[in-house]
């Protein structure tokens, strides 16, 4: 099972390290996205966001060898891939460049429910099994209350 979760955060990594060579300037922008970054104030926010992918993908990548991490790579991966997904819904009539990060993007979704599936089965059960010992051995609440206390005045202290 850590095989398929690993192998799903791979291809995450992948998909969001694509973008990573628009850092290389405007020409590498129109060719990603076929929208011309002409504007330097655009090109310098468009490369900043490549970088900003380039970071999340090596995440991605590092987690698919680090276990402790991959509940915290899954959240980041949803949260970037469905918010994209849901911008692209509420737009209208964008490009065929555009349309293939939002296919792209549905194939990182698909395997990130895999992926997250993948590992809620693999330590879902070892981590529901720990919670109900931590809890049978933790105090209730009301429990103090009824023991009474070594210092309290009812013993003529």
């Amino acid at each position: 099972m850590h095989i398929l979760i690993s192998a799903m955060l791979i291809v995450v990594a992948v998909i969001h390290l694509l973008p990573l060579v628009g850092v290389l300037g405007g020409e590498r922008l129109t060719q990603l996205y076929g929208v011309a970054f002409d504007e330097p104030n655009v090109a310098i926010l468009m490369r900043h966001r490549s970088v900003l992918f380039g970071m999340l993908g090596s995440f991605f990548a590092f987690a698919a060898f680090a276990p402790v991490y991959q509940p915290l790579a899954f959240i980041a991966g949803f949260v970037s891939v469905i918010s994209f997904l849901w911008i692209a819904v509420c737009a209208s009539g964008y490009s065929a460049n555009v349309r293939r990060v939002v296919v792209a993007d549905v194939a990182a979704l698909i395997c990130l429910v895999i992926g997250a599936a993948a590992y809620a089965f693999e330590h879902g059960e070892s981590t529901l099994q720990l919670n109900q010992r931590d809890l049978s051995r933790s105090p209730r609440p009301c429990d103090n209350a009824r023991t009474p206390h070594r210092n309290s005045s009812a013993h003529g202290r």
